[in-house]
């Protein structure tokens, strides 16, 4: 058995927690009690760091995550206890803490079903999906129009009834999620697909929003208002939920959106339509998604006009809005339809060898 030295005990006695290396092993050092303890530092959930984390009764908490291990056996928290980390022998000698190179026990994930998100997207035959998402807010038990979500619904009922779409409305409003905690500040590796979130919590309803985005829709018509010269909060709250979509491509280049269009609706009693708008099509470019020609429709009667009621009551009775709406509609459709017709060439060429190849470059 090889024992290395840590260095002086004390160092090891400032804090409950402590970090240390040997070689290329990370390890948790424990003092509690009047007794050192010494696990992995890697957390068997995403790889945290185990020794940067805080100890929870007998139990280190990674940071990450709020994974718990024993800190002496290694051992998952109760109900968890087949979940174990590497446990490492220690020694006190001379004022010096030792700690074995190699563990005294093995590590062992507890198997688990992986998240039903976790699967890989694959498109299935049918007519084009489209799904709505209205980010507007308001009181439940008092109802008010909404410009933006009035113009999504006509665009969904012009995709189903019309061009023959199947189609899904999600109300941010409706949905109980959590906000995004910052698992991404942490560390790019702790923010995770499926959500972090999204893993540790069976009543987060986000699910339903990664569920349409990521494996049914194939077009996404998100509408909002605009919050002083921004989209709504509720938009935001979701987009920073929707970057562990994103940063799938920055740490596995992993693309979890292909072939699918964003389209959007802007409408607000002030200007700014076009920042608004550009925010959109920014953030939605970077989570994967095309665009039509021309990919939003937009409403505002300007920064002067502070009589809410007539601006509402203009977008009720404007035709041009309403086929505004459509028209958006059916351009998002249409670039969705050359899409999936694309993906499945390029699908035949994965399986057919050089003669699918040529059928490709024609199609280009």
């Amino acid at each position: 058995m090889q024992w290395h030295d840590l260095g002086p005990v004390e160092e090891f006695q400032k804090a409950p927690v402590t970090e240390a290396r040997v070689g290329r092993t990370l390890l948790a050092v424990t003092w509690k009690d009047g007794a050192f303890g010494a696990v992995s530092g890697v957390c068997n959930h995403a790889g945290g760091p185990l020794g940067q984390g805080r100890l929870d009764g007998d139990f280190i908490q990674c940071p990450w995550h709020g994974y718990k291990f024993h800190r002496l056996t290694g051992e998952g928290e109760p109900g968890f206890e087949d979940d174990k980390v590497p446990r490492h022998d220690v020694k006190v000698e001379h004022g010096h803490l030792y700690v074995t190179a190699e563990p005294i026990t093995p590590r062992r994930k507890k198997p688990h079903a992986p998240h039903p998100l976790a699967r890989t997207p694959v498109r299935k035959e049918g007519p084009i999906r489209v799904v709505g998402i209205s980010t507007t807010n308001m009181d439940p038990a008092n109802p008010r129009y909404s410009t933006s979500e009035a113009l999504l619904e006509i665009a969904l009922e012009h995709s189903r009834t019309t061009l023959a779409c199947e189609t899904r409305i999600i109300r941010l409003r409706d949905l109980k999620f959590r906000a995004c905690e910052g698992y991404y500040s942490k560390n790019a590796h702790a923010c995770t697909w499926p959500c972090s979130i999204t893993e540790m919590d069976d009543a987060d309803e986000m699910t339903e929003v990664y569920e349409a985005l990521i494996h049914w829709s194939d077009v996404a018509l998100v509408a909002t208002p605009i919050r002083w010269g921004a989209a709504s909060s509720l938009f935001f709250k979701m987009a920073e939920r929707l970057n562990c979509v994103q940063n799938q491509i920055t740490i596995k280049d992993r693309v979890l959106i292909r072939n699918k269009v964003a389209a959007f609706i802007v409408t607000g009693g002030q200007d700014n339509v076009q920042a608004v708008a550009g925010h959109l099509l920014l953030f939605f470019s970077e989570l994967g998604f095309d665009f039509p020609q021309f990919p939003f429709v937009a409403h505002s009667r300007g920064w002067s006009a502070e009589d809410m009621e007539k601006n509402v009551e203009y977008v009720m009775r404007s035709e041009e809005l309403r086929t505004g709406a459509m028209e958006l509609a059916g351009r998002a459709v249409d670039a969705a339809r050359q899409l999936v017709d694309r993906g499945r060439i390029v699908d035949r060429t994965a399986r057919g060898g050089r003669k699918a190849h040529h059928i490709e470059l024609r199609a280009r």
